[in-house]
């Protein structure tokens, strides 16, 4: 059996190269995040919003991959201010430094440091902690996109949502998200 150099070279060298690329380029997978507060597109309760208690709802997930160091999270509305004609993406929670051996965070975790829960960023009303759901018209959509990230970014000093995301770029392993709306009753 003879082989020849371009079909070995072929055979071994482009699978790597491949594998390579794919790595560079595939979206990070799937982590799942649940909250037993609302489900995946449901309403999330008044409890949770400027209506009710102003409280962080509880979340958990699953599914993170090895080598995770730390988590992040953003929770943002791209509805604001009016879900018919959006203009900006409204900053609810930025939370980072969240141990990986968490898998959920308990009602009322924003603004608890030193509980290992994480360190919180600034929101846009420029305070660390959770701002909950209030929104001046329609019914609003809030995502709560958690990050698998290879590190443990530190005192990072109340980052903003682009400072945190500007010190994760080149370190998510992988990400999830849960959505739940809300629409103010008064």
């Amino acid at each position: 059996m003879r082989i020849r150099l371009p079909s070995l070279a072929c055979a071994v060298l482009l699978p790597l190269l491949a594998c390579a690329r794919a790595q560079k380029g595939d979206p990070p997978m799937s982590i799942s995040v649940t909250s037993s507060a609302f489900p995946s597109q449901g309403s999330i309760p008044a409890r949770y919003t400027c209506e009710g208690e102003n409280i962080s709802p509880p979340l958990a997930w699953s599914g993170l991959p090895a080598g995770t160091r730390s988590l992040a999270l953003i929770v943002d509305d791209p509805d604001a201010p009016d879900p018919a004609a959006p203009r900006t993406t409204w900053v609810h929670w930025v939370l980072y430094d969240i141990p990986a051996a968490t898998s959920s965070l308990p009602e009322n975790a924003a603004g608890q440091p030193g509980a290992g829960v994480g360190r919180d960023g600034l929101n846009d009303w420029k305070r660390p902690g959770w701002g909950g759901p209030c929104p001046p018209i329609g019914r609003h959509r809030y995502f709560f996109k958690l990050f698998a990230l290879d590190t443990a970014p530190g005192d990072l000093r109340a980052p903003s949502r682009s400072a945190l995301e500007a010190a994760m770029q080149g370190h998510i392993l992988a990400r999830g998200e849960l959505v739940g709306t809300y629409q103010k009753t008064r």
